[in-house]
């Protein structure tokens, strides 16, 4: 906190706030049909850093949550096969409910494109994203299936001292 009594406006708590953001967008895209260039619109103008029915939002990193929407958004065909084959058989991503299909498509498309951000961080911060949203037993599910494809993304950051990953 700062001496104003208000969170830090630290890198980590901006890009927070945009996975966040980015998950929620890529919900009101696939619930309401809205396209990618008015969801930005709307949520640089109106939830990145702003406040909403009483709830103040954190000051998001605009163009990391536009790197994330876009980049799930034009990697989506290749990215669903991915989340399909990490799911448990029988449980296909189309029967996952859609907000965890928004978290799970943000956390591959970052672990997959953003090395900048070690992959045991992104599996953290959209395991926390998805809490906001569903019960402990559904971010296991989130948890494991991407530190499944992180895992296969950057297997590097997984080798442990060993040599055993």
């Amino acid at each position: 906190m700062s001496a104003g009594g208000k969170p830090e406006d630290k890198k980590a708590n901006r890009r927070g706030a945009a996975r966040l953001a980015a998950v929620q967008a890529l919900y009101q895209m696939e619930i309401a049909g809205a396209g990618i260039n008015d969801i930005f619109a709307e949520f640089e103008s109106h939830w990145l850093g702003g406040e909403i029915e009483g709830d103040t939002y954190l000051p998001a990193e605009a163009a990391f949550f536009r790197d994330i929407v876009s980049g799930v958004v034009r990697d989506q065909t290749r990215i669903d096969p991915m989340l399909d084959e990490a799911l448990s058989k029988g449980w296909p991503l189309q029967r996952i409910d859609a907000i965890l299909r928004a978290v799970l498509r943000a956390g591959a498309y970052e672990l997959e494109h953003r090395k900048d951000v070690p992959a045991r961080v992104v599996i953290k911060e959209y395991v926390d994203v998805a809490g906001a949203f569903v019960d402990r037993e559904e971010t296991g599910l989130v948890n494991a299936v991407l530190d499944q494809l992180g895992r296969h993304f950057r297997a590097e950051e997984f080798v442990r001292a060993g040599g055993q990953p």
